[in-house]
């Protein structure tokens, strides 16, 4: 995948954008396709109900993020991205990534791979948070994404596994 990434980053036109503390890189109702490679910083991306944030993804240093529904179908988002801290990113656009991969089929399995990983590991988490504890959900994510709990504050960790923030400080303490 690294070097996958590494190739678009090499071969397709991009912008470099700071965002600051708790901005927004997309909105509720953007037609934002890009793609963010993230070279400093955490960004989460969450869905906002009338009363609650659900937090569903996580953006750090050395990752790549977008929101994947409006990424392909090109619709307002359903979903917010932003920045927990001070950030920098790379931004790709879909037409560039596509022009890239038509220019260099050979590319195009790379991104299909990079594509099933993102499935599989949203497919993971929907299975925690369907079938196991708070506990379990935890220490999943904890085996899964070490790197998460030194980039991300436990508030957005406690939303990302359906929890208050008291809940998850509790259990953290419990098995510690």
């Amino acid at each position: 995948m690294e070097n996958f990434v590494q190739k678009v980053l090499s071969n397709v036109p991009t912008q470099r954008k700071h965002f600051k503390r708790n901005e927004y890189l997309v909105s509720q109702g953007d037609k934002n396709q890009n793609i963010y490679a993230i070279e400093s910083g955490a960004v989460r991306v969450y869905y906002l109900s009338k009363d609650e944030e659900f937090t569903i993804r996580f953006g750090y240093t050395g990752s790549m993020i977008s929101v994947l529904p409006t990424y392909f179908t090109g619709e307002g988002s359903l979903f917010y991205m932003q920045a927990l801290r001070s950030t920098e990113v790379v931004i790709i656009t879909k037409n560039d990534l596509d022009a890239f991969i038509s220019e260099y089929p050979e590319h195009l399995q790379d991104f299909n791979d990079l594509l099933q990983d993102i499935i599989a590991q949203q497919m993971e988490r929907e299975i925690d948070l369907l079938t196991t504890s708070p506990q379990e959900r935890l220490f999943r994510v904890m085996n899964r994404s070490p790197k998460v709990f030194q980039e991300i504050p436990l508030k957005y960790i406690a939303s990302y596994l359906r929890m208050t923030p008291e809940t998850l400080s509790r259990i953290m303490k419990s098995d510690s």
